[in-house]
């Protein structure tokens, strides 16, 4: 929870470039955030402003590159999170559905961390079409599923990579699962059945980025 002093110098700041300051009192602001986080202060911006699979394409250029395509991921949590590992990985950008999937909102954007501002998001009407003009641009699209017979660390996850993590119920649809190129599932040793979603976005663009650092296997 910000300090008064500093709510109020954030205050004077905004003012100061322009920005209108409304004072009003807590139940408001509560209302307005999720659960109540928002430490004394909400800030009304204008819609988040999706990208362009060209963009996220161009942005690639011809060598290696990573690009994330959620396949109708619902929660927004987990959105964030897979977002906040891909930019953190050097990901060119993530693709999502721009129906029934987790969009750009306040959980997100907290879940990210601020990545959300530092990598392009496309929404599509079409994962599969999407898939196929990053096919056409070079990229190798890999499927992360559990039930793929090759584990992660003997598939090709390197160079152009179009990696695809399916939902949190149902996992990748047999749609979309047909245009991958490959399929890689992570070991495991434990009883769990797998991890989450996010968790294992997170071990996939880090295994990627490990081959395209030229890193050897033991990290030396």
């Amino acid at each position: 929870w910000l300090r008064c002093w500093q709510r109020r110098e954030l205050a004077r700041r905004l003012a100061a470039d322009g920005v209108e300051v409304e004072r009003v009192a807590k139940p408001v602001l509560d209302s307005l955030s999720s659960h109540g986080a928002h430490q004394g202060i909400v800030v009304e911006t204008r819609p988040f402003a999706y990208a362009d699979l060209a963009d996220i394409i161009k942005a690639s250029g011809t060598g290696p590159a990573l690009v994330v395509v959620l396949d109708h991921v619902t929660d927004e949590g987990n959105f964030g999170a897979i977002v906040r590992s891909a930019e953190v990985a050097g990901a060119a950008g993530v693709i999502i559905a721009n129906a029934r999937a987790a969009q750009v909102g306040v959980g997100a954007m907290k879940t990210s961390a601020g990545a959300l501002l530092h990598i392009p998001v496309a929404q599509v009407p079409n994962l599969v079409q999407a898939m196929q003009e990053l096919k056409d641009a070079g990229f190798w699209c890999c499927a992360a599923t559990e039930h793929a017979e090759e584990d992660v660390w003997h598939a090709p996850l390197e160079g152009r990579i179009c990696l695809v993590m399916g939902s949190e119920g149902s996992g990748i649809s047999h749609l979309v699962l047909s245009k991958c190129d490959f399929a890689v599932r992570l070991p495991q040793r434990g009883h769990v059945e797998s991890l989450n979603v996010a968790q294992a976005a997170t071990v996939l663009c880090y295994e990627w980025l490990r081959r395209v650092s030229g890193e050897s296997d033991d990290g030396r």
